[in-house]
């Protein structure tokens, strides 16, 4: 057996076990189920069992079953008297699952393996596999993931062709008993760098098969990966926000949405992805006091619509993914006048907020907003007086501290109307007062606390401030959270909105107008906190593409929906549509040039442009000529080359002669010559006796294939079909 070629295979096979076993463990590792002290126990255990492999220090298979039937209690009593330390972005019980099948695996791996404990390891890997793909959808696991189906792939195989070889070992010595000990010297040996590309080859044929129908079939709410309760995050949003808890969600890296626009990258206009509004503050809380909700279903166009665009040019359209959030919330520019997803109905309550009764997974939608605003000269002018449906944006909390209206009235005392008066309010916030995320401000009168004695806070201080200010003068204003800008990833083409990105801002209603206009007291250094930035250096380039691919995998599988599948269909029959017309546009200017040609020839511009045209065209005739001939040439030569006829083979598959083959071929070519072999005779005795020097070199390469358990190589190959050529030859 060449070594060059050949490996031991049973080596190869608990090489490839071994590394099976390892990817189940590995993609737990990345969903973030284990810390480093399990990961070095297991990978501990892994290294002692590839030492101790055939070796009288392995567990018994007796004792690895008694070890493997005392495990099941033993974890429940654990957990019921919480013997065992969770990670805290597990949950229990996929957390105690994992372990319990991770200690399962190495009591197999510690002990004499039979083939059915070789199945049982595969069985656990398969199962951690499966298990952390309910706790991650990250780029990073789908890598792992398609690491273990190719050694997986190459483990069944081998697992197959041992446990064959060995049946066909048995049956032989059964016949053959005096070939016993020979067969147990003789371990099964296969060309073993066949089996990764075979391995590749089925999985490849796989994926062929599966991507189709996964672009075509449609989607069933809840489907795939990261449907479960487990996986939601918490957001901070609900139907009350109390001050002091937005200071704890800033530090929150966790990404919430990626949102990318149609049309280019994100618009310069502030990015502020509105939640919901709150217009009750009873001094420490912001609530609604009013929970009605108005339901609204799809139109012909699949769109849902809640209003209507007052021009096509100021519409942004944003595709969003949303991650799982414990709040039904959906996100988007204001003012959203549409929704299209996968939605068959959503709901928007009165303050604007737009909601959604489907189980906390991730989402993908289109949000239509129409981010056209009154102009500030119409703001103000507009002097309109506020109606009573309007009444609730003006109420102020029950012993409100007094000093707070004379502060709004100094300030405001030089405004005439009421944008120029909230324009003055939000421009003292946010240059009298510092930005913090440390909780300072407390007692009964939180916000008389942060304007007088503290003088700092974070985001929902300064929006309260200024919404109670408002009120104060009488100013219809309410509090609205959501996030507030994001990162812009060029690679992905996307907006990156993190939890810390998370915000609270003041709209101001202008009744003339009916329109809610933006305001953001929060210093500028809170709102660039807010907005987040891009990581420089080698580190933030890394980062940024691992996101860009993390994005590609969950717009394009974990959010496949048939809303991608149709903006798919459209995109690939947009496409389609510009190469026909790219190709028409081709063959039409093809066909002025020749015109312009055959006019020139034709002498209609004159004898020199003529001439000029012909000697032209004779140039192009002779140079395509000219290339064409080169290339013939070429082709012949290289198709008579040695290195052409290997690459045949190689494409064509072409197997080197077998020991049958080529030996028969040399019988029947001497035969025809009347030369024929005895029965008496063996292959090598007769090559001697015919006295043909190329049938004694065939006769050797048959023993040494037939009896040596060698291959022949490429080289011997050619070899072996040039001696047949020679003996049909008769040389």
């Amino acid at each position: 057996m060449e070594a060059r070629t050949q490996m031991n295979f049973e080596k190869f096979f608990r090489s490839v076990s071994y590394a099976a076993v390892f990817c189940g463990f590995l993609s737990l590792c990345i969903s973030g189920t284990f810390g480093i002290v399990s990961t070095g126990l297991f990978v501990a255990v892994m290294i002692s069992a590839w030492q101790l492999e055939g070796s009288r220090w392995q567990i018994s298979e007796r004792l690895g079953t008694v070890l493997i039937v005392l495990a099941l209690p033993l974890f429940f009593v654990a957990w019921k008297m919480h013997f065992l330390s969770l990670a805290g972005g597990e949950t229990a019980i996929a957390g105690i699952l994992s372990r319990m099948i991770l200690s399962l695996a190495a009591v197999k791996l510690l002990q004499k393996k039979s083939d059915r404990d070789w199945i049982f390891l595969y069985l656990m890997s398969f199962f951690e596999v499966l298990l952390a793909a309910g706790l991650s959808i990250s780029a990073l696991y789908f890598a792992s993931f398609i690491f273990y189906l190719l050694v997986m792939t190459c483990a069944m195989i081998a697992f197959e062709i041992r446990k064959t070889a060995r049946a066909v070992e048995n049956k032989i010595a059964d016949f053959e008993p005096d070939r016993r000990t020979l067969i147990s010297e003789a371990p099964p040996t296969v060309p073993i760098r066949r089996l990764p590309s075979t391995a590749l080859a089925l999985i490849t044929f796989i994926v062929l098969l599966a991507v189709p129908l996964f672009f075509m079939l449609p989607r069933v709410g809840g489907a795939g990966l990261g449907g479960s309760d487990s996986g939601r995050r918490t957001s901070g949003f609900s139907d009350r926000v109390t001050l002091g808890s937005f200071g704890r969600i800033r530090e929150n890296d966790e990404v919430v949405m990626r949102v990318k626009f149609e049309g280019g990258p994100a618009p310069n206009r502030g990015l502020y992805f509105r939640g919901i509004a709150l217009d009750t503050f009873d001094n420490q809380t912001w609530s609604k006091s009013r929970a009605s909700n108005q339901s609204f279903t799809k139109t012909d166009n699949d769109l849902i619509r809640f209003d209507y665009a007052s021009s096509r040019q100021d519409l942004s359209v944003q595709t969003i993914y949303l991650e799982p959030l414990d709040a039904q919330i959906l996100f988007g520019l204001p003012r959203i006048v549409g929704v299209q997803g996968n939605f068959p109905m959503l709901y928007r309550d009165s303050f604007g907020a737009i909601s959604y009764t489907r189980n906390f997974e991730r989402i993908s939608y289109k949000v239509v907003s129409d981010r056209s605003i009154p102009s500030e000269s119409q703001l103000r002018s507009d002097d309109q007086p506020y109606a009573r449906e309007v009444q609730n944006y003006r109420d102020l909390p029950p012993n409100l501290d007094p000093r707070i209206a004379d502060l709004a009235t100094d300030i405001s005392s030089a405004s005439r109307n009421r944008y120029d008066e909230a324009r003055a309010i939000e421009n003292y916030l946010q240059t009298s007062y510092g930005y913090t995320l440390d909780l300072k401000a407390s007692g009964d009168q939180p916000v008389a606390d942060f304007l007088f004695n503290v003088r700092e806070g974070h985001c929902e201080y300064f929006a309260t401030a200024m919404a109670v200010m408002l009120r104060t003068q009488g100013i219809a204003s309410r509090v609205v959270t959501g996030f507030h800008g994001g990162e812009y990833n060029d690679a992905a083409d996307v907006t990156v909105v993190r939890q810390r990105n998370a915000h609270a801002w003041v709209e101001v209603y202008f009744p003339e107008n009916d329109a809610w206009i933006t305001f953001d007291p929060t210093p500028v250094g809170g709102q660039g906190a807010a907005a987040g930035s891009d990581a420089a250096g080698i580190s933030g380039t890394v980062s940024k593409y691992i996101e860009a691919i993390e994005t590609f995998w969950i717009q394009y599988f974990v959010a496949f929906d048939n809303q991608e599948q149709r903006g798919m269909a459209r995109s690939i029959r947009d496409r389609f549509v510009d190469y026909q017309a790219g190709i028409a546009s081709y063959f039409g200017q093809t066909q002025d040039l020749a015109a312009e040609w055959l006019s020139r020839i034709r002498g209609e511009k004159g004898f020199d442009a003529s001439r000029d045209a012909i000697l032209r065209g004779v140039a192009w005739l002779a140079g395509g000529l000219l290339v064409v001939a080169i290339l013939a040439v070429s082709w012949r030569r290289l198709r008579r080359s040695r290195l052409w006829q290997r690459v045949c083979d190689r494409l064509s598959r072409r197997e080197p002669p077998t020991i049958v083959e080529f030996y028969a071929r040399m019988e029947r070519l001497l035969a025809a010559q009347g030369i024929r072999r005895e029965s008496q005779q063996t292959p090598l005795e007769f090559a001697t006796a015919t006295g043909v020097p190329q049938a004694v070199r065939l006769a050797q390469k048959y023993n040494s294939v037939r009896f040596g358990l060698n291959r022949l190589t490429a080289d011997e190959a050619i070899e072996i079909e040039s001696s047949l050529a020679e003996i049909a030859a008769g040389e």
